[in-house]
């Protein structure tokens, strides 16, 4: 299974480049990375198997560094892997006050 992500800054209209964000099966972290100037990140292009996995975005200090005030130090996305074999893009919409996500293709 690959997981990548796709931030987007929903108050700006703009990819939320420079966001670090953490990959867990469990308590097992996977794989780290940042989010580039397009606000995309593959974590992973490895199988890692069947079960619950969750995506840890940094977002208090990538506000912050902005002069932003948030809401949400950090955004958990966990989610459910069935089938190892496929692709699972996990977007994250966030604003200050604010985020959603969905299964992604």
């Amino acid at each position: 299974m690959s997981v990548s992500t796709h931030v987007l800054d929903s108050v700006l209209g703009r990819p939320a480049a420079g966001i670090a964000v953490r990959l867990f099966a469990g308590e097992d972290l996977l794989a780290d990375g940042v989010t580039d100037r397009d606000g995309r990140c593959r974590l992973t292009e490895e199988a890692t198997g069947a079960g619950t996995h969750r995506l840890v975005f940094a977002t208090g200090p990538w506000f912050a560094e902005q002069g932003r005030e948030a809401f949400f130090p950090e955004v958990v996305l966990t989610f459910a892997v069935v089938e190892p074999a496929d692709h699972h893009h996990v977007p994250l919409l966030l604003a200050p006050f604010a985020y959603s996500t969905y299964r992604g293709s």
